[in-house]
């Protein structure tokens, strides 16, 4: 500050405009953006963080320097690798300024691996945080099914690899194939072949699509590169998560993944995983009748044992004649008193019968018939003229309802010189009070009807008469 300034007189003004601290950030920031709209940058991983939004933050950093650097939200699931501090990667984006703090950043848009070293500590570090977690251990994997009817394959639909599994399980067993397209190759193929495991998980088999009992993943051979989407995390643990067995078939028989750790079981190639999910039907034809010749053979030997166990009992045993020689006899003896006796049983019967019909004549039946008809006619009379007085008294009774009836009838006043008033709906007409001048009624005599119309105002309902008061009338009231 010069001396006159300090005395409180103005300096002159310079020709330069001042930039306020807002302008000056974000020129830096257009000049900065403009400049470095594409950056390809290779480095180191440090400083990672995740932030509930989504975002990730870190740093890159070699030798000499670092820089700090942001992936939003919408570009994490594209990266081709996850951020893990000490990971070297080579990422391309743009460089920006946060005006607030006046500091630069890189905004990572895509993250690869530094080169096939890098590749494999990342791969090692994952393996072993599953492996701690227990997800590779032999306990919890699944026996495969020895004879599945429905076989779900996650692989690539042109590829040979398909074609070797479809012929070799056409080769060796009969049963139904479902193919889940996917690719196997770049960034969408984890992310694909998972969403497909999960697909055949979620089939319940009660519409057109049965539910597989054993499901494939299976792809060609290739680099480590190549063969990258089956080493991500994400796809790992659908693996490891699903309900059907799973086996993995996925490269050569050298090349080796993160989802052979959590399948059910490793095939080295795709054609030996078809040979591992379907049996020989040749090899179980010729094994179910190879038991069914051991069984006729076990069976005629247990008949032989005991036949010759039986002939060796019967010789024990005595001869039927002398066991059956006394009963023989018994029968016959029986066999010679049962003439005898039913022939004296049939003559002692009738002669019961004979004495029995002696006493059984036409008198002794028609005498109850007498003595009932007898009795019938000493009550007729007496019948008769219960009767006749119960016939009296019902009609004397039916007479009474019969006048009372007539008296009640509603058109009985009729002759005697009353009629019936009707609303035009046919409603009756019971006070005076309802009816209009001008109204349309119908009047019901005796001998028939006739219409009118009602003329002049509706009666005044009478008035009531005060009743008399109670004393002298002359007398005030204190009330």
């Amino acid at each position: 500050m010069s001396l006159v300034e300090s005395e409180g007189t103005a300096a002159p003004a310079g020709n330069a405009a001042a930039y306020s601290v807002s302008e000056l950030a974000f020129a830096l920031k257009r000049t900065i953006e403009d400049a470095y709209g594409f950056v390809r940058l290779r480095g180191e991983i440090s400083k990672v963080t995740r932030h509930a939004s989504g975002h990730i933050y870190l740093s890159l950093k070699d030798d000499k320097s670092a820089i700090d650097a942001v992936v939003w939200k919408g570009s994490v699931r594209g990266l081709q690798c996850q951020p893990e501090t000490g990971l070297e990667v080579i990422v391309t984006g743009r460089i920006t300024t946060y005006p607030a703090r006046s500091s630069y950043q890189m905004v990572i848009e895509s993250m690869e691996p530094a080169g096939v070293g890098a590749l494999l500590a990342q791969l090692e570090r994952l393996k072993a945080k599953m492996q701690a977690e227990g997800l590779f251990e032999a306990a919890r994997k699944r026996a495969l099914p020895t004879s599945p009817a429905v076989i779900g394959v996650i692989t690539s639909p042109t590829g040979a690899v398909i074609r070797d599994i479809l012929h070799r399980i056409r080769d060796r067993w009969p049963c139904r194939v479902m193919v889940w397209p996917v690719v196997v190759q770049g960034a969408e193929a984890a992310a694909q072949v998972a969403a497909a495991v999960r697909g055949f998980n979620a089939l319940d088999g009660s519409g057109d699509l049965p539910r597989p009992e054993l499901i494939i993943v299976a792809r060609g051979g290739g680099s480590i590169e190549d063969l990258w989407p089956f080493n991500d995390e994400a796809l790992a643990r659908t693996v490891a998560a699903s309900a059907i067995p799973l086996i993995s078939a996925v490269g050569h028989e050298t090349d080796t993944t993160l989802i052979d750790f959590v399948s059910d079981r490793r095939a080295p190639t795709p054609t030996a995983a078809a040979e591992m999910a379907t049996p020989v039907l040749a090899d179980l034809k010729a094994t179910v009748l190879n038991f069914e010749q051991r069984t006729a053979r076990c069976i005629q030997r247990a008949m032989e044992l005991r036949r010759a166990r039986l002939d060796g009992a019967s010789r024990g045993l005595p001869r039927p004649e002398a066991l059956l020689g006394l009963a023989s006899q018994r029968f016959d003896l029986a066999a010679g008193r049962l003439t005898a006796g039913l022939s004296r049983n049939v003559a002692a019967h009738e002669r019961d019968l004979v004495r029995t019909a002696a006493r059984l004549t036409p008198q002794q039946l028609q005498r109850p018939i007498i003595l009932r008809a007898e009795r019938l006619a000493s009550l007729t009379p007496r019948l008769d003229a219960a009767t006749r007085r119960l016939v009296e008294r019902r009609e004397e009774r039916l007479e009474r309802a019969d006048r009372l009836l007539r008296s009640l009838h509603p058109e009985a006043p009729l002759a005697r010189g009353f009629a019936l008033v009707r609303k035009p709906d046919g409603t009756l007409v019971r006070s005076a009070a309802v009816l209009k001048p001008g109204d349309a009624v119908s009047l019901k005599f005796a001998d028939g009807s006739a219409d009118a119309t009602v003329d002049g105002a509706p009666p005044r309902p009478a008035e009531r008469k005060p009743a008399p008061q109670k004393g002298n009338p002359d007398q005030g009231n204190l009330f």
